[in-house]
């Protein structure tokens, strides 16, 4: 499994693991059913601790996406495409929720705010 991790980052390694497993789940990367990397495979493939990849494993079958059977491994679980996109939707909130947050703090109004955000979906229509 293709991770990009990195130890500079203010996110946890677990945290990062967990997100990026995640959004491969959301987006159909992964699929219900699926096998999981073993927790010591991913590991050691992305040269972390056993318990970092535990640590990911567990925040992501606490979320309903992935189910384990203990000594048998993990894997995604089938989630129905509606449950998919309000996860999506609802992450998307929250993150937006803080920048927003942030950007009022900074000085930012609403108006800048919108222009922003109208440049940044541009970008990405024309992707």
């Amino acid at each position: 499994m293709i991770l990009n991790l990195s130890e500079l980052s203010d996110e946890p390694l677990h945290a990062q693991i967990s997100r990026q497993i995640r959004a491969k789940i959301l987006s159909h990367d992964l699929v219900g059913g699926e096998a999981l990397p073993s927790i010591r495979g991913l590991a050691k493939e992305q040269r972390v601790s056993v318990i970092t990849v535990q640590r990911a494993y567990d925040d992501l079958e606490r979320e309903g996406l992935v189910w384990s059977r203990r000594g048998k491994g993990f894997w995604v679980a089938a989630i129905p495409e509606e449950r998919k996109h309000t996860m999506a939707k609802d992450r998307f909130t929250e993150a937006l929720e803080e920048l927003v947050s942030h950007a009022s703090a900074e000085g930012l109004g609403a108006t800048d705010m919108r222009r922003v955000l109208g440049g940044i979906l541009g970008k990405e229509a024309r992707r």
